[in-house]
């Protein structure tokens, strides 16, 4: 699998092999793909915490929603190659126009939405940590945590692949992804 291949399928490969294809030169997968992962693994231990705690009321709830963010964070790590990879065309292409600004656009908007699902992810965690079974209290901390590192390394890639000012929409709406998902592990970690 070549990373120049834009269909790459994060979702189909081992472990070992995802580890062989972030580690390729090239457009394809690599820090926002990895980050998107992150937040999917930790929506992953959120279910889990979710369904150890059976005397949590809203357990189900909380198991549903960090499902649809994990799915949705799998589904974004795929997007973030490919508008990458647009965006590295459109940079290469010899005559630049217009279609230059939109992909540039395009790869910010990718890792801010990595950002705001991760810090989503990363409340969840917290709520799990605070409410969930002491049993898997451990596994709430670590989803809060890797949220929380896939949604500040997100946010910086914004600023990144968009080259903004500090001012930007974009470049705000992650900072206070990031901001909300620190906020979030603070909450879970202090969790007894």
């Amino acid at each position: 699998m070549s990373r120049t291949d834009a269909e790459v399928l994060l979702a189909g490969l081992s472990v070992a092999r995802l580890q062989d294809v972030l580690a390729e030169p090239g457009p394809g997968p690599a820090g926002g793909s990895a980050a998107a992962l992150a937040a999917t693994m930790a929506a992953g231990l959120v279910r889990l915490v979710a369904r150890v705690s059976t005397d949590w009321e809203d357990a189900p709830g909380v198991a549903a929603q960090a499902s649809a963010l994990g799915d949705r964070s799998l589904a974004l790590a795929d997007d973030d190659h490919r508008a990458y990879a647009r965006a590295t065309a459109e940079l290469a292409a010899p005559a630049r126009d217009a279609s230059l600004g939109a992909a540039l656009r395009r790869a910010a908007e990718v890792p801010l939405q990595i950002a705001e699902t991760a810090a989503d992810v990363a409340v969840l965690a917290a709520l799990a940590a605070r409410e969930g079974s002491e049993v898997v209290r451990g596994d709430a901390w670590t989803a809060a945590t890797l949220a929380e590192a896939a949604s500040v390394s997100a946010a910086r890639l914004v600023h990144v692949n968009l080259a903004t000012r500090a001012d930007d929409e974009l470049s705000v709406r992650a900072a206070d992804a990031a901001d909300a998902a620190t906020a979030a592990r603070e909450v879970a970690l202090a969790a007894p």
